[in-house]
């Protein structure tokens, strides 16, 4: 007869499998490696089941015998794993002190998860950029390549792409860090006045302490003087901000407030098409449903009225619309919007009974003639009571933007207006759960300052256009605001047609191809949403100048190589 094996098992999991008696049982086990034992060793827990020492399954003392089918779903190896007549080996498992871990049997698989998370997607980070990095490992292997690197214009990273920090922020963040070096005479007086300050609203007076879950007190009162200037005077309430892990972090808990209902009567958000992938990701996790409108690309990727007409209609079909995002200046598009298309928004959301969700993480970003960020809470303001009074609205800024570009910091805040004093209640709890924001991140959100770093990115929006547009097949606006550039792209059919043998989307079937031909990483444009049989890609204007000439030149010579292949 095969060896056999017992094993005790916990009175909370007899409960589980006998779904009733929580006394402590044994198992024995035929066939499965354990410290074998005598079965005399243990008469009692063989004497009422005397068949299953017989047969390659177990016995189980003090359980009834209407437990067997959970048992045996329980203990039973799958039928790859039939049990011989003697001992079979099996896979190494680990051991509590009281219950079998199964090796064959996940808890968590791609079918018991959660289904929300599967349909989130975030191209900014997608395969194009997976590929980069292997393509970067590669050539410090020795492999070779047609070129000696890999320009990430991907993403909007300031100081990777090398834009140089701030002196001033990294000096009080160095003074709040370690505030033994506010004695160190090396240090200006300036930037020890605003480290004390930032200190003595820290608890202990130190930077490693939690925070109020609003955020540091000075910290607060300083946004709001620094909005009210921003807004000639418009007054700004410390106690309507909240200091944010990012601004993307502020996005995120307002949807979670927001998303509710079932069916028809789920919550919709409006969000601008091309837009950028945050909003989609955060929809998509949350259950909510995307409600697109599209941006004029003929008019410099404006706002039509008309559009978020006929999107909001067409949604009220199959869901509850209940906000509008926008982001101004844009994002992945780089225009800035009118103070007259900012007006038709609000009197459209005032209409229609929507909240206002306003990313302006990038307002110190205009670069282009004649153009002028307006806030929508300025705008808002200045339209009179009648909209000031009830329009909600909520504002999103950040320190990984503008001039700053301090993104691993992870420093932002919210402004929230005309918001209901018991939605604002669950709000604060709501970010009590998550404690704090990142206290560091805080400490550089009280340093808003303008400097000379914006003349620069205006050169470099100028010249992408500039040298973009040379190029035949493709055309750009002009890049007024923000750190990007979404030229639209010409693509021969027989691109198009290779591109769906390989599953992938024209845009992505061309970016991947510069890439690995000229080590440029740009986005694909259908990672941020576009019309119908249109085609993009999205990269930044933040590589150093003689970079960003390299990366255009490469980017010119390949599309027409490209072209020329496929045509």
């Amino acid at each position: 007869m095969a060896a056999t094996w017992m094993q005790r098992i916990s009175p909370g999991k007899a409960r589980l499998l006998t779904g009733g008696r929580g006394d402590a049982a044994f198992v024995c086990t035929v066939g499965v490696q354990r410290q074998p034992v005598s079965v005399a060793h243990h008469p009692a827990s063989v004497a009422h089941h005397p068949a299953t020492l017989t047969a390659p399954h177990r016995a189980v003392h003090s359980l009834s015998s209407s437990s067997s089918s959970r048992l045996h779903r329980f203990f039973s190896p799958p039928p790859s794993r039939a049990l011989s007549s003697g001992p079979v080996s099996a896979p190494e498992e680990k051991m509590s002190d009281n219950v079998r871990v199964s090796p064959w049997a996940k808890v968590l698989t791609i079918d018991t998860m959660n289904p929300t998370v599967k349909k989130v997607e975030y191209a900014v980070r997608g395969p194009i950029v997976q590929r980069a990095v292997q393509i970067e490992k590669e050539l410090r292997e020795g492999v070779k390549k047609p070129f000696d690197e890999v320009i990430k214009a991907n993403i909007g990273d300031a100081h990777a792409m090398g834009q140089q920090p701030i002196t001033f922020f990294r000096q009080v963040l160095a003074l709040c860090s370690y505030p033994e070096l506010l004695n160190d005479n090396t240090f200006p007086e300036d930037a020890k006045s605003r480290a004390r300050r930032i200190l003595q609203s820290c608890g202990g007076s130190s930077l490693g302490s939690y925070s109020a879950s609003q955020g540091i007190d000075c910290v607060l009162q300083d946004v709001a003087r620094y909005i009210e200037r921003r807004d000639g005077g418009v007054p700004c309430n410390p106690d309507n901000i909240y200091l944010t892990t990012g601004a993307s972090d502020g996005i995120m808990t307002m949807l979670k407030l927001l998303v509710c209902g079932e069916d028809e009567g789920r919550t919709g958000v409006m969000i601008s098409i091309p837009q950028y992938p945050l909003y989609s990701a955060a929809l998509a996790e949350l259950g909510a449903v995307q409600i697109n409108y599209y941006l004029n690309e003929e008019k410099c990727w404006s706002m039509d009225i008309s559009e978020l007409q006929r999107s909001l209609e067409e949604a009220r079909t199959h869901c509850n619309p209940r906000a509008i995002c926008i982001i101004n200046p844009g994002n992945p598009t780089g225009q800035v919007q009118s103070r007259e298309c900012i007006e038709d928004v609000i009197r459209f959301a005032a209409k229609e009974r929507l909240l206002l969700m306003a990313d302006e993480v990038y307002q110190d970003n205009v670069y282009a003639e004649g153009c002028q960020f307006h806030s929508f809470k300025k705008v808002l303001f200045e339209m009179g009571p009648e909209y000031s009074d009830s329009v909600e609205l909520v504002s999103f800024h950040s320190t990984s933007k503008c001039y700053m570009g301090e993104c691993g910091f992870r420093g932002g805040y919210m402004e929230i207006v005309n918001m209901d004093p018991e939605v604002k209640a669950q709000l604060t709890k709501l970010v009590s759960v998550r404690l704090c924001p990142p206290v560091p991140g805080q400490a550089l959100m009280d340093l808003v300052e303008r400097t000379a770093t914006l003349s620069a990115l205006a050169e470099k929006a100028k010249l992408t256009a500039e040298i973009l547009n040379t190029v035949p097949g493709i055309s750009c606006n002009p890049v007024q605001g923000a750190m990007y550039s979404f030229p639209n792209i010409s693509i021969p059919k027989a691109a198009i047609e290779e591109a769906a043998e390989m599953d992938q989307a024209p845009d992505m079937f061309y970016c991947m191809r510069l890439l690995e031909e000229t080590g440029i990483c740009l986005v694909p444009g259908s990672g941020f949403g576009q019309k119908d049989g249109t085609y993009h890609f999205r990269m930044t204007i933040l590589p150093p100048m003689d970079k960003l000439k390299v990366l255009l030149t490469k980017v010119k010579e390949f599309h027409e190589k490209f072209t020329n292949q496929y045509s």
